[in-house]
């Protein structure tokens, strides 16, 4: 895959989240062997996994406020997409939460994704 290639791969997948078609983007993009890591927290290893991971996330939000893509960055099969989003969830909880996330490719897919944010 080329540089090129990545990038606009990464670029769609980042237009997908910042326009609420964060499923869309999952299902697009990752592979069926992805781990993604959260904070403190085990990795979660494999697609379906994550999947009903991103479902739970999405199933505690009562609103979006807001989200949008400060800066990203494409190199050697790896990505950097650096986000804010303003949530409040089903608890009551309205949160402003930076996050920078990190995407490893390969053929074409995620293959590992790491999480790293800060919620206040």
């Amino acid at each position: 895959m080329t540089a090129t290639t990545l990038a606009q791969r990464d670029a769609h997948a980042n237009e997908l989240i910042a326009t609420g078609k964060i499923l869309e983007a999952f299902d697009t993009y990752i592979a069926d062997d992805v781990v993604m890591r959260e904070p403190g927290m085990e990795p979660c290893v494999g697609k379906e996994a994550n999947r009903v991971r991103e479902l739970e996330f999405l199933g505690s939000v009562a609103e979006f406020h807001g989200a949008g893509l400060s800066g990203s960055a494409v190199g050697d099969n790896v990505s950097y997409s650096e986000w804010w989003f303003d949530i409040t969830f089903k608890n009551g909880a309205r949160v402003r939460m930076e996050q920078v996330e990190r995407r490893v490719w390969r053929d074409g897919l995620i293959v590992d994704v790491r999480f790293y944010y800060n919620k206040g």
